[in-house]
């Protein structure tokens, strides 16, 4: 009777916080959990970005884990009841914590955790940006669990005779760590925050060269679904929004740069109203334009 007290009190405090996932087919192997279109906070608890899971036969493949221990727990609760199979592997596509962090409950199932190279230098912080900005309930054993297995260049795992490749970027992109998950047979491409097609991209980790010529070759694989880090589109299309908006903000304020006008006025000048309607446009797009006069000022020097 108490171990039965203790589970249920396990149980109930991690699901203090009912994230409300349902996962969406993207085709018979594939499906999303897609995160809503807001910044984190006490509401959403996290649920603003992207969690994916392909069936690879006789195991499930996890694409990012999501932002909380709860929240994967939830999710991996849901695979089962489409079909019932162990996880082979966990990737996460890159460092921000809101693709990670629930990397804490897929540790303790002791299932391997793969992320690019730049995980090695990552550190463990005192408080993770989700922990200062959701509810305490909702952020209930999550802890700071990195990936331990990396890929440098490629890795190529085989699930029969299905191949996975791990592409990483190797260059700043949208972070430092960026990582392309590509499966030939499903004509299918994860590529996490590289693509946003619900909201304007936040450029501040990132670099806008390293980032076109990225997408440059995500566009060029024989893909039927490009599955980025925010937004429910998956086809082709998806791509496109991202794509324009950061080709077109670099060509706009470097014409600006190279006429030698000065950033507040740049700031002013680059109001890009094709993306007005686009979500976070308000709050995020004079602080891309100050973040791409900065770093494409050093290209021009």
């Amino acid at each position: 009777m108490k171990s039965l007290i203790i589970l249920s009190i396990f149980f109930h405090s991690i699901l203090a916080f009912d994230y409300s996932l349902e996962p969406k087919k993207v085709n018979e192997a594939t499906h999303c959990f897609f995160g809503l279109s807001e910044v984190m906070d006490e509401h959403n608890n996290g649920n603003m970005s992207n969690s994916c899971f392909v069936n690879m036969g006789e195991s499930y493949l996890v694409i990012d884990s999501g932002p909380t221990y709860s929240y994967a727990y939830q999710a991996h609760e849901k695979m089962k009841q489409i079909k019932d199979l162990p996880i082979s592997f966990v990737i996460n596509t890159h460092v921000h914590d809101d693709h990670w962090l629930g990397n804490s409950y897929y540790a303790e199932l002791k299932i391997k955790i793969i992320g690019s190279k730049a995980f090695k230098d990552e550190p463990k912080v005192d408080e993770t940006r989700m922990q200062r900005r959701i509810s305490k309930e909702a952020y209930i054993k999550t802890t700071q669990e990195f990936p331990s297995l990396f890929v440098d260049q490629k890795k190529v795992l085989m699930f029969g005779k299905k191949e996975v490749h791990l592409i990483s970027v190797n260059q700043k992109a949208h972070t430092k760590s960026d990582l392309l998950v590509y499966i030939p047979s499903e004509k299918m491409i994860f590529v996490g925050d590289l693509v946003f097609n619900d909201r304007i991209p936040s450029i501040r980790d990132g670099n806008l060269k390293g980032w076109i010529e990225a997408l440059d070759e995500i566009a060029s694989l024989d893909v039927d679904f490009i599955i980025g880090g925010h937004g429910k589109i998956v086809d082709r299309s998806s791509i496109d929004m991202t794509y324009n908006y950061i080709k077109t903000l670099q060509k706009r304020v470097l014409t600006l740069l190279e006429d030698g006008e000065e950033i507040a006025d740049v700031v002013n000048m680059v109001t890009m109203d094709e993306f007005k309607k686009v979500k976070f446009y308000d709050s995020m797009h004079r602080q891309n334009v100050e973040i791409a006069y900065r770093m494409l000022e050093w290209e021009v020097e």
